[in-house]
Parts: structure tokens; sequence; C-alpha cells
């Protein structure tokens, strides 16, 4: 007999991953030519070619009984002072090797820092539509999510909306930028706005609240856009990274946290995170990928080929009267539905081989979120299919 609080996880097991299974389904019955599935953020483009030669060389020249073995529950050394150099080149930073965690992944990482900070009953913030996960993760260690009503006209986090939920509870705020599912960069503006609001609620509260930076798709970014490093507008944020999109590698579950001197207590929160990240089972990152990716950090993927995608969809999509923001970042397009339940026009779509995740799984009804991580002759195979689609709604 499986735990009770399981049975209602797997009741409400992710849609998305549902979906990818009957996107399956479906091609074995009309033909993967036939089938549109937008459902999975799973890149489709290449690691860089970098990888497959660091890992070669890892393999060839690095001493016997190293690469595989273990090591320090935070990861490599040398492997994270080359991040934490990597990192003050780029953002005008102060890391050392002792401020990075190497981890299983993002998702690793958010369960490694929750691990740290979360009593039971604690709090922790997040803006609409988030990742639907992140529920879970929160849940995990006893935490309430509290969700803040989206903006929807600029999908920007909604500070005023912010400000009501904060209170002597709230331990942390996620944040996600680029944004999953909206594609939307915050913009340096909002995160020196956020920080002036968490720092009013610290000393109205008298607590410490640590703001989360969950950015897996920091380098997926178009026409010049930058994302503002969070760590330089307020003292006690932590960054989660992951390689599984800027390296295509979602499958070696290899990331990073970064935890920084700045942060209140910071050496007992990043002797706490080590613990974590033992106790919780993943005992270290894996061996192999945290040497290889320290030899390409800065390889890139082909960031060309998703904008290729972006603007023919985008594009296509609003001339067929379809609504939404214009991403500047992640792969992914949050279009308003036509009519206000998500899950129904999802199901519709699928009358077209469409495969679209409803917003309600991001915590935001009435729009679905489409991945454009995929071939780009899907797209435009897709294109009759969602033609169809908005002249069902009358588009």
């Amino acid at each position: 007999m499986i735990a009770e609080r399981m049975k209602e996880l797997v009741k409400g097991s992710s849609v998305i991953r549902a979906m990818f299974e009957e996107g399956k389904n479906m091609a074995a019955l009309y033909g993967a030519e036939n089938v549109y599935d937008f459902s999975l953020g799973n890149p489709s483009v290449e690691p860089p070619k970098e990888i497959a030669n660091a890992i070669k060389a890892v393999l060839d020249t690095e001493k016997p009984g190293f690469v595989h073995g273990y090591m320090n529950n935070a990861g490599y050394e040398e492997v994270r002072q080359a991040i934490a150099y990597s990192l003050n080149k780029r953002f005008g930073t102060s890391f050392g090797q002792k401020n990075i965690l190497m981890t299983v992944g993002a998702a690793g990482g958010l369960n490694v820092i929750l691990k740290t900070i979360l009593d039971p009953g604690d709090e922790v913030v997040t803006f609409a539509p988030y990742f639907g996960e992140y529920r879970n993760y929160v849940a995990n260690f006893g935490g309430k999510l509290v969700a803040v009503k989206p903006d929807t006209a600029t999908f920007q986090p909604d500070l005023a909306e912010l400000e009501k939920v904060l209170n002597k509870a709230t331990k942390a705020v996620i944040i996600n930028t680029p944004n999953n599912p909206t594609g939307v960069v915050y913009s340096k503006e909002t995160l020196e706005n956020l920080a002036k609001v968490l720092e009013s609620a610290e000393k109205r509260f008298g607590t410490s609240i640590y703001l989360v930076s969950d950015e897996p798709y920091r380098e997926l970014v178009y026409d010049g856009v930058e994302v503002p490093y969070v760590t330089k507008f307020y003292h006690n944020a932590v960054v989660g990274y992951s390689f599984s999109k800027s390296l295509s590698l979602p499958g070696e579950r290899i990331g990073y946290l970064v935890i920084p001197d700045t942060l209140d207590d910071a050496e007992e929160v990043i002797n706490a995170a080590n613990v974590a990240n033992r106790i919780l089972g993943f005992v270290n990152a894996p061996s192999l990928m945290q040497l290889a990716v320290a030899k390409c950090l800065d390889a890139k993927v082909n960031v060309d080929a998703y904008d290729k995608n972006r603007k023919l969809l985008y594009g296509t999509l609003t001339k067929l009267g379809f609504e939404c923001v214009k991403p500047d970042g992640a792969f992914y397009l949050f279009m308003k539905c036509p009519i206000e339940d998500d899950k129904e026009f999802a199901a519709r779509a699928k009358k077209y081989n469409l495969l679209l995740v409803p917003g309600s799984s991001f915590g935001c009804a009435g729009f679905v979120r489409i991945a454009y991580c995929v071939d780009h002759a899907m797209i435009e195979r897709s294109l009759p299919a969602f033609e169809k689609l908005a002249k069902e709604f009358g588009l």
C-alpha cells in the first residue's frame, strides 16, 4: 500500500508528461509526421560539439579512480572554482568555490535549498504562471506555496499583489526568468523594485526572506535581451542553474546553486545545503558531467534555431487572431485561449492533432503553453492545423 500522500500526487501527476505519453500513442495511430506535439520542453537542438569532446577528454586524461569516485557533497573544488570565475567574469560578482554547490539539475538544486531553509508551515511565494512542480517541491518539506495572481498584460511580477501576501510566515520567494511558460524576461526595474519590497518586508516582520531565482533558461534569449543577475539587487538571493537547456543536456541532470556570502547566516546556509544534498539522496552531482561542463562554460547551443521557430510560430498565430505576449527568452509561447476553459480548448485542439498544455497546469487558467523546442519542419506542418483551430473559434 503506497503512502496516502503519494496517492494524491499520483492522481495529480504532471499533465505535461501525460500529454507527452499521449503524443507517442497518437503518433503510433496517425503517423509521427501528422502529430504536432508542443507539450514537453525537451530541447530539440543538439548539444554543442564541445560537450562530446569534453567528455572524451575527461575519460582519456584524468587519473584512474578520480572520474567516477566520491568527492565533497558540494562537488569538485576545481569545478566549482571554474564556475565561480566564469560568473564573476560575466556578471561582475565576487563568488568563490564555496559559494557554488553542484546539483542534480535545477530541480535537485531547488529541493536542496528548500530543504535547507524551510520549516513545516513556512510559506513560499511565487508568481503565476509558474512551473507546476514548485508546489510539490515546497510540499516536500512541509511548506505552503502561495501564488501571486498574474499581470496578464505583461507577465512581469505584480509587486503590489506580492506585498499583500507577504507575512511573518514567508520564508522564500521563487522567481523564474526567462519564464516557463511565458518566455518573459524579468526586467532590471522589476528586480530592483522586487528587492525593495522584500527588504521592506524583512524589516517589517523581523525575518529573513530568501529570493530563489530558478534559471535553467538564462542563456536562451533573443534580440539582444539581457537577463539581469539577481544577486546584484538583493542580499538574500540564491540562484539555481541547470545546463539542461543551455547545453541541451536535460537527461544528464547537472546544475548548481549559487549561495552568496551576502545571505543572512550565509555560512550556516552553505553548510546546511551541503548536508541537504547528501541526505536527500543525491549525495553529489554526477561526477563525469561536473568535470565535462567545467570545460564548456563558454559553449553555447544554437539559439538561432529556437529563434527561427519563435518567429514563425508567433508571427503565424498572431496573424490568425490568437493573442500572446512575444517571448524574449526560453522556448515557449503562452497563448490566450479564445474561450475561458483552457482544458476544453486544449482538448478541442487535439482534434487537429495539436498537443498544447493548459495554462491551469501553471496556475494561470485561460491560456495554453506551446513549447517550440521542436523540429522546424514540424511547426511548418502544424500551421494548417492551427488555422483550422482558429476558424473553429471564429478568429
